[in-house]
């Protein structure tokens, strides 16, 4: 019986199929014919830009990406069981069931290893879902039916397939998609910022400086409030308001948080649960920081075997571009204590990629998915899918990732992204936000949070009412940033600041509207892209959820990784991520069984979650809220900066589904609800 409703769900996520151009191959019961990988031949491979054919004898690295048995049975599976309104809700596979009913067979991994070793390439790599292969120009040629060439792009010399490339009819059937050939183009970025170096507040200590403040300069102490308000001052340059302007809140540490969402309340604490975490490279120092960050803040450190590391140091590369493990170190460090922080009796799992680009990434997803080894799994980075010189995401790529997010919901495993720390992404964001890809051509949603199998999680600026973490309000996470001039007279830039900061959103160009947003999402959305432009069919939308993440209202994170343990405060979505992946452990806890891929349910009940507005000035509906962030005297100057909240750019927070904060935020009835 279950595999009769089963089989009879509706492929409803199918909607939300990938709009660029996917491998073509033969439909129906045709005899299999060789197959194209559309897109394989990147767009900025160009004629003006070909400068021949790869010196001969090149040796080049690939990856076939092997389609499993039933594609399409997979994608009925995973939106049947990840849909509380069908029978089959809730009935996961196990990896070894899903490797029996869709995976790869024998079969079609023996089929295009002799293909690919009869072409002359050798196989270095072979699991369920890949095989890699390397070889000469020459045998990459005969294996896909096309040369390997060099292009001048941006002042360097890159390889790619001079077309797009074929597998043949014999193992047409068996390759999902190519990828590999090409010099690495995007690469992931982590989805955090650091607040200005200065000194914060320590848990269970006061925040340093005056009440209020109110003639003459700032304070030349460095001067943050327990929560909004407390703490005012009317000195300084003229700013967003008439009257007295708040001093920024101390950094949030996380039992403000787990009260702030209701976690407290709720009693819960994600004992049974497992969250993993994916980032590139690994701290040396991350369990030691991890325990000495949640002692220091009134919380247990993990208890023996809580926290697992999967790394592989040996395998680390292109440390330069990613920015290597010292550039990822704060990030894994923000993730892993907000984890533990919002579920302290969870069990975290850290899976390190052996670098940023996208197939590494891939193959930290895989390995959590395939050996089950969480709950839960969020992701602090990200890209954009557009840019300048057309490094863009490969069709094959996005489709071997979709694969996964497919499995990992058949599993009962929800994954979740942040969904980006640019606003709308677009260049005038660009231009001049702290957290931004300078090469976007237009805005636009991120990837992968974009993907319909995914949570994405977008960012709010918090303000509690009490120094226990009691909620006060959100707004969107979109700031506007201006510092102190050196005399002190003015504010530069000048009131209204350009964008500084803000959550990621809104319409994809890329992925059709998924079936679990279409009573939600308003179709003014859903059918206008981020350009302006109307789309006849309706459009997957972001984020889904949000969480606290505002640079301005920031968490306390402790790190030191070879250097001296210091605290500072992070904001981003990379904040959101972590903090919803440790909520969906405490409501895993609640129910005594795996939620897997959250968004149908989540949709479906939208009234759980608290529908996050837009604040504005109290009493002046036109003006923004404002604070003032202000550092003290650094080396004999004072050093502060005025900060607008609730201005993500072109995205808005408004009265139900809204792009800018998605459904809204947790809340005690969400985790109740479970």
């Amino acid at each position: 019986m279950r595999a009769a409703v089963v089989a009879a769900a509706s492929l409803a996520l199918a909607s939300g199929a990938l709009l660029v151009a996917a491998p073509s191959q033969a439909a129906g019961d045709a005899a299999p014919a060789a197959k194209t990988i559309t897109g394989s031949h990147p767009a900025w491979a160009t004629p003006a830009g070909d400068a021949g054919s790869v010196p001969a004898g090149s040796e080049i690295t690939g990856t076939v990406y092997l389609a499993g048995q039933d594609p399409a049975g997979l994608t009925a599976y995973a939106t049947a069981v990840s849909d509380p309104a069908n029978a089959a809700y809730g009935h996961f596979l196990s990896p070894a069931q899903y490797q029996a009913r869709f995976g790869a067979t024998p079969a079609q991994v023996r089929a295009v290893t002799t293909w690919a070793t009869g072409a002359g390439l050798k196989v270095v790599g072979s699991t369920q879902h890949a095989v890699t292969v390397k070889g000469t120009d020459t045998a990459i040629t005969k294996a896909f039916g096309t040369g390997i060439h060099q292009y001048r792009v941006g002042g360097q010399l890159r390889h790619a397939p001079a077309r797009d490339v074929t597998v043949p009819a014999s193992v047409s059937s068996a390759v999902l998609g190519v990828s590999g050939l090409s010099t690495a183009g995007a690469k992931a970025r982590p989805d955090s910022t650091r607040v200005d170096a200065a000194p914060r507040a320590a848990a269970g200590g006061s925040a340093a400086g005056p009440a209020r403040q109110d003639a003459g300069t700032l304070p030349a102490t460095a001067t943050c409030s327990d929560y909004w308000g407390q703490k005012s001052t009317t000195a300084g340059p003229a700013g967003y308001s008439k009257g007295a302007t708040p001093f920024d809140q101390c950094s949030f540490y996380p039992s403000q948080l787990r009260k702030a969402y209701g976690i407290t309340a709720s009693g819960l604490t994600g004992k049974g649960a497992t969250i993993a975490i994916v980032d590139a490279y690994a701290s040396s120092t991350m369990l030691a920081d991890a325990d000495r960050y949640a002692v220091g803040h009134g919380d247990k450190a993990f208890r023996n075997g809580q926290y697992t590391e999967y790394v592989d140091q040996a395998k680390w590369q292109d440390q330069d571009a990613c920015g290597g493990p010292e550039g990822w170190a704060p990030e894994e460090a923000l993730d892993v204590e907000m984890a533990h922080g919002l579920a302290p009796d969870a069990d975290v799992v850290y899976v390190g990629a052996n670098s940023c680009n996208d197939d590494d990434l891939l193959t930290a997803i895989t390995t959590i998915v395939d050996r089950h080894l969480a709950d839960v799994v969020s992701n602090s980075w990200g890209e954009i899918m557009h840019t300048s010189d057309n490094l863009d995401v490969s069709a094959s790529e996005i489709a071997a990732y979709e694969q996964v997010f497919k499995q990992a919901a058949a599993e009962g495993i929800g994954i979740g992204f942040s969904a980006g720390d640019c606003g709308d992404s677009s260049p005038l964001a660009a231009a001049t936000g702290a957290n931004c890809q300078k090469d976007t051509t237009r805005a636009q949603a991120n990837w992968p949070d974009s993907d319909p199998w995914v949570t994405s999680v977008g960012g709010t600026a918090l303000g509690i009412s009490d120094k226990s973490g009691s909620y006060g309000f959100e707004t969107d996470m979109g700031t506007l940033r201006s510092n102190l001039s050196a005399d002190g007279t003015s504010w530069v830039p000048a009131v209204p600041a350009p964008f500084y900061f803000g959550g990621g959103g809104g319409t994809s160009e890329d992925f059709a509207q998924p079936a679990y947003q279409r009573r939600t999402v308003p179709g003014s959305l859903s059918h206008t892209l981020m350009t302006g432009a109307h789309s006849r069919s309706a459009m997957r939308v972001t984020p889904d959820v949000s969480m606290v993440g505002d640079l301005y209202t920031s968490v306390l994170v402790g790190i030191s990784d070879g250097d001296d343990y210091s605290e500072g405060g992070y904001g981003g979505t990379s904040v959101s991520s972590p903090e919803f992946a440790a909520v969906q452990a405490d409501a895993l806890q609640a129910r005594h069984h795996a939620i897997g891929f959250a968004n149908p349910l989540l949709y479906a009940h939208p009234d759980r979650l608290r529908d996050v507005v837009d604040q504005n000035a109290a009493h002046h509906a036109k003006t923004p809220l404002s604070s003032i962030v202000d550092f003290g005297t650094i080396n004999g100057a004072l050093t502060a900066r005025l900060v607008a909240f609730g201005q993500d750019t072109s995205l808005n927070a408004v009265r139900g589904y809204d792009d800018a904060t998605g459904l809204g935020t947790p809340t005690l009835s969400y985790l109740r609800s479970h």
